[in-house]
């Protein structure tokens, strides 16, 4: 980008061209005194310096660079992953509910790395073909070994099993409330009853009635 503003302003700058060819003659001129100049960062002539960099270079290795988007990405309890509005599997073994790995996503592919290195120095634990859309699941069967199967849980096959009879019992019969009362040990414990007066008594207040003041009054 400072090449440009370069030559714009030692070449092109206050400057009118009637062709193109005009415009690159100027620009051929213009190259040995510029390759002749010191550089004012490094201090060597730029074209000698230049000459040394070509030879310091080599091409371009045969694969192309890859160019990956990183994010982290938490682990679901199914060992799925969630990314760009799609579902990628991880191996249920290698990880954990919640456990953060790191998903570097290209174009056509979606790596899925944990984010520390197992035994072997690796990382990768994933590999998958990016999907096209939202709401895919991306998944590798053999991920989900070590996965709860359900086997030995308690199932239903949508028939209603007849309950056996009972007699019914003291507590079904006197009501539910009793019954839960009945079963309350608190309710065993004996209490004492006493009238209301005593509590009258004990807190100097009585209830109002009209007896005295009849009697007074007659």
């Amino acid at each position: 980008e400072r090449q440009v503003l370069i030559v714009r302003d030692h070449v092109l700058s206050g400057r009118a061209f009637s062709s193109l060819e005009e415009m690159d003659a100027a620009f051929t001129a213009w190259v040995p005194q510029r390759r002749g100049q010191i550089h004012k960062t490094h201090r060597e002539v730029i074209g000698e310096r230049a000459a040394r960099d070509h030879a310091a270079l080599r091409p371009l290795p045969p694969t192309p660079y890859l160019v990956a988007e990183r994010h982290l990405r938490p682990v679901g309890k199914d060992c799925l992953v969630a990314f760009g509005g799609n579902l990628y599997s991880v191996p249920a073994r290698r990880v954990r509910p919640r456990q953060l790995v790191e998903i570097r996503a290209t174009k056509s592919q979606v790596m899925l790395h944990s984010t520390v290195t197992d035994a072997s120095g690796e990382t990768l634990l994933a590999m998958h073909p990016r999907a096209v859309g939202r709401g895919v699941r991306v998944v590798d069967q053999t991920h989900w070994d070590g996965l709860p199967t359900g086997k030995g849980r308690r199932t239903t096959t949508g028939d209603v099993v007849p309950r056996p009879r009972t007699n019914p019992s003291a507590d079904d019969q006197a009501g539910p409330l009793q019954a839960l009362l009945n079963r309350a040990a608190a309710t065993r414990i004996e209490v004492g009853r006493r009238p209301l007066s005593v509590y009258d008594e004990l807190t100097g207040t009585r209830p109002f009635t009209t007896n005295s003041a009849t009697k007074e009054s007659s």
